[in-house]
Parts: structure tokens; sequence; C-alpha cells
């Protein structure tokens, strides 16, 4: 369980589904001192799985993230970049694992940070009130779309308010 009130940087991923052969459209990240970056990823040309159900998710098309989508080693870069020797979390750990992984192997390029479980940052107590304060936080951010840096911020958010009842 994380002992400092700093709060550490939060990673989300949109993808074409889910599944094995499911693979990342969108990555969107929060560092810690509150700056978000957030982009599309067009799609390598062996990753050809698209799931209808997921883009009704987060309301990104086939077809936007081919035409506006950074190449796959861009992306990797970006996160190199922004992420190198920190640990990020994510709550969707298992499936943006994979999703991280299928990006830089893709490349053939490796994850210069380690990607580890929000989860692992709570004790129980607060894991029992994570959807509560959750939707404490979405209801004091409002109107909030469904997308990657947009989804970071929240849990960002949701784990500093938990972190700040911390006796």
């Amino acid at each position: 369980m994380l002992v400092t009130t700093t709060v550490p940087a939060v990673l989300d991923i949109e993808a074409s589904g889910f599944g094995r052969r499911s693979y990342p459209i969108e990555v969107g990240c929060i560092l810690p001192d509150g700056k978000t970056f957030c982009t599309l990823i067009r799609p390598e040309p062996d990753w050809v799985h698209w799931d209808p159900e997921a883009e009704k998710l987060h309301h990104i098309s086939r077809e936007l993230a081919e035409t506006v989508g950074k190449s796959a080693l861009d992306v990797a870069h970006l996160l190199n970049t922004h992420l190198r020797g920190q640990t990020v979390y994510s709550d969707g750990w298992a499936n943006d694992f994979s999703w991280i992984g299928a990006l830089f192997e893709a490349v053939d390029m490796s994850p210069y940070f380690k990607l580890d479980n929000l989860r692992s940052l709570l004790s129980e107590d607060e894991a029992a009130r994570w959807h509560d304060v959750k939707q404490q936080v979405l209801e004091e951010l409002g109107e909030q779309r469904h997308r990657a840096s947009s989804d970071a911020r929240v849990l960002q958010r949701t784990l500093q308010k938990l972190m700040a009842q911390r006796v």
C-alpha cells in the first residue's frame, strides 16, 4: 500500500475490443504533476480485430484511429519518454498490460516503465469504498467523455481522494 501523499501516474487504454486479438487504439496518461497526454494509435496491418460494442463505448471508429492515430512506434516512444523509470498504475491492469505488450511487441521495443495494478495501492477499506468515491469524483468533474485521458484523470483523482482520507 502506498504511504505517501504523492499521487502516481495513471494510465488508461481504449482498445479494439476484448480478448486475445484485441489491441490498443488510444492511450492516455496523467502524470503525478497533473499533466496529461493522450493519443490515438493507428492499427498495425495485422491488427484486424474490431468489436462494434467497444466502439459504441469509447466512440472511436477504426477509421478515426487509422486516419488520426499515431504509429505504434511513435506511441511507444512517447510513452517511454514521458514515463521512463516510473511505475504507472492502471485499473484494468490485466487488459492494459496485454495491450501495452501488443504495442511494444509490434515495434520490437521494451517499455522503460513498469505498469502495475492500481488495486495494489489500496487498503481493503479503500478498495471497498473505491466505487463510491469514484462516483463522487465523476459528479464533481461533470460530464466526462469515455476516453483514455479522461478516464485516467478520474482514476487518479479517485486515488487522490482516498489517499487524502488516510490517517
